[in-house]
């Protein structure tokens, strides 16, 4: 694979027993790059330990006025320069591809199992730790795998090296052979230390990365409530404990690579001591001193390579174990059969959307709202209706979809059958267009669209702020998030891009709670127009919305206890009239005297609303007519 080729069709299955394992499997899919790595890493590195052979050559030739010799010594040492340098060209290349194939593999699984989780993943793993592993753990798990072939060519080198000096020179290379071994592994009784710290430097940079993920998202919040300065200063206190626990890191790191210099250093002394000994004893000659010493100095640059695959596994074990265990996150629960494995080419179902834990049902092409007292039971619903997994702890049933469970299509059916949009969307940074731009039926139009969420003013607001698109607010940029609008333009604009979207079912968790009331009942009536025919689920307590549902069902308890109209319920159920109205509940006798008496009347927000219900009806009629 080369960097050209990227993104892969298929990034593979990962093996994600652990975060040792995880990164085997990544050198594994990467076995062909790796070996030729090895190889440009063994001719480069092998030249570079044949250095002395050929000054030795020459020393020696130089000593003995043997002119051939001489040649041959530099015509050795120019055979190793082009094979250094293409050697060490080569394997830059190589290793530097495996390095990026690598985060790219890794990036794309990440990507596929966020797309699968959704807005579950947020929910089972901090945001920023999620950030930290899709951007700086990435980064480490790559270098490990770059490092690992260059670590196994410098192995190889060390080895022919000793096996090499052991035979040419049997007195000297013996010292060598058994020097080092020693100096490969003196790193290893200091490695454990120097890990607890790398992964406590780590473990409070994701808290730092996350505590900053919160306030950029939380500004707004933070600038009303006048608390910049108090997150600011948790932030700051957050930063200097990162610095203070990375020098605590970098004094271990430091200090094994002292050992890395120290001891070959003394093994030099004593090669150099030694042979001179045995030279004046005239046991070895100049040349072969020479060439054992250079030999001993170059062995320098490999070891390196046994500090830095220490350094480079240290780190990316931590982060390869977090990476692993975003991945082994499942969209359903454990027992259950996953979505992937249903039969592939089936047709999407159609028919009533049935929740069998609370009884809530949505008749096909009616637009039903569901009434919750408790708005976190509402989003559990609303998750429930689109086939999400549950929270633990929470009723396994699958949602039916004209029979068929959710959980026994493909995720790309599921999506495609039923849409949730919950209470708080998310705008991704881009153009109007391009945020309109999604997977979609084809039968409506992004402006059909925008009308029924009346985004007439955020269009206009749009082309104001175009500088450079010729006052085209489709043209026009949209910050991260959607920053720049206010809640209601950025509700009504994710609300467009979900009727854009055109699905089966369409599940709507309090679309317009951040608008006023002409507005609410003016996108009320554009959802309604719009979804004719089709299944449409808004869980709302507005009586402008429930007053054009075809169908409301109240939900108490976690289960569906009342169905009816927005009237119907309004004047018979207590408990309803409770949530929408804002009013206390009232006992159940009463409420059943006053349904039969006739003498219930509204609440003092129906009454307020009353006049809008009465106007917005009036509108649907002439436009019927």
């Amino acid at each position: 694979m080369q960097i050209r080729d990227l993104p892969y069709a298929d990034p593979g299955v990962p093996d994600i027993r652990s975060g040792g394992r995880f990164l085997l499997w990544l050198g594994r899919r990467q076995l062909g790059a790796q070996v030729k790595c090895l190889l440009w890493g063994l001719l480069f590195q092998l030249g570079i330990a044949g250095l002395p052979i050929g000054v030795g050559v020459a020393v020696q030739a130089v000593v003995d006025r043997d002119g051939g010799r001489l040649a041959l010594g530099v015509g050795l040492l120019v055979l190793l320069g082009v094979a250094i340098a293409a050697g060490d060209t080569m394997a830059h290349r190589v290793a530097v591809t495996n390095w990026i194939t690598a985060a790219a593999r890794v990036q794309q699984l990440l990507s596929r199992k966020t797309a699968e989780l959704g807005a579950v993943l947020t929910r089972r793993v901090a945001a920023g730790e999620v950030v930290a592993v899709s951007t700086g753990d990435v980064e480490k798990i790559g270098w490990f795998v770059e490092a690992a072939s260059r670590f196994a060519a410098a192995a190889v080198t060390l080895v022919v090296v000793c096996v090499g000096l052991v035979l040419y020179q049997p007195d000297l290379g013996a010292v060598v052979a058994l020097g080092i071994p020693v100096l490969a592994l003196a790193a290893l009784p200091l490695l454990p230390r120097a890990t607890r710290r790398a992964d406590a430097q780590r473990e409070k940079a994701g808290r730092a990365t996350e505590l900053a993920s919160d306030t950029v998202a939380g500004l707004r919040v933070l600038r009303g409530i006048g608390g910049e300065e108090l997150f600011l200063g948790r932030y700051r206190a957050a930063s200097q404990e990162v610095r203070e626990a990375a020098v605590h890191s970098a004094r271990m790191w430091a200090l094994i690579a002292a050992v890395q210099v120290l001891l070959p250093g003394l093994l030099l002394l004593t090669i150099v001591v030694y042979g001179a000994r045995l030279a004046l004893d005239g046991r070895v000659s100049v040349g072969e001193l020479v060439t054992v010493y250079g030999a001993v100095a170059l062995t320098h640059h490999p070891l390196r390579n046994f500090e830095e695959i220490a350094m480079a596994y240290s780190f990316s074990r931590p982060s390869a174990k977090r990476a692993a265990r975003v991945l082994s996150l499942a969209r359903t629960t454990p027992g259950r059969p996953e979505a992937d494995g249903a039969e592939p080419g089936r047709e999407l179902p159609a028919g009533d959307l049935y929740d069998p834990v609370t009884g809530v049902l949505a008749p096909t092409g009616r637009f039903t709202a569901v009434v919750c007292g408790d708005p976190d039971a509402a989003g559990r619903l609303a998750d429930r209706l689109g086939g999400h997994p549950p929270e633990p702890g929470e009723d396994h049933a699958s949602v039916l979809l004209g029979g068929v469970a959710l959980d026994e299509l493909t995720l790309d059916a599921a999506r495609t059958a039923v849409l949730v949009q919950d209470k708080d969307p998310v705008l991704l940074s881009g153009t109007l267009r391009e945020l309109l731009d999604v997977p979609s039926s084809g039968a409506v139009a992004a402006r059909a669209a925008l009308d029924a969420a009346q985004c007439g003013d955020v269009l206009d607001a749009l082309a104001q702020a175009s500088v450079d698109t010729g006052g085209d607010p489709m043209r026009t940029r949209i910050t991260e998030r959607g920053r720049s609008l206010s809640g209601g333009q950025r509700q009504r604009l994710a609300l467009a891009r979900s009727l854009v979207t055109d699905p089966e079912v369409l599940v709507l968790d309090e679309p317009t709670s951040a608008v006023d009331s002409h507005t609410e009942s003016r996108v009320a009536a554009g959802i309604k127009r719009l979804r004719t025919g089709r299944t449409t689920v808004v869980l709302a307590s507005s009586p402008l919305l429930l007053d054009l549902a075809d169908r409301v069902v109240l939900v108490h308890e976690g289960a569906a206890v009342a169905v009816g109209t927005h009237r119907e319920l309004l004047a018979t159920e207590p408990r309803y009239r409770a949530v929408v109205t804002r009013e206390p509940d009232e006992p159940a006798g009463h409420a059943g005297q006053a349904g039969r008496d006739g003498d219930d009347e509204p609440g003092p927000l129906a009454k307020l609303d009353e006049e809008l219900q009465e106007e917005l009806r009036d509108e649907l009629e002439g436009e019927s007519a």
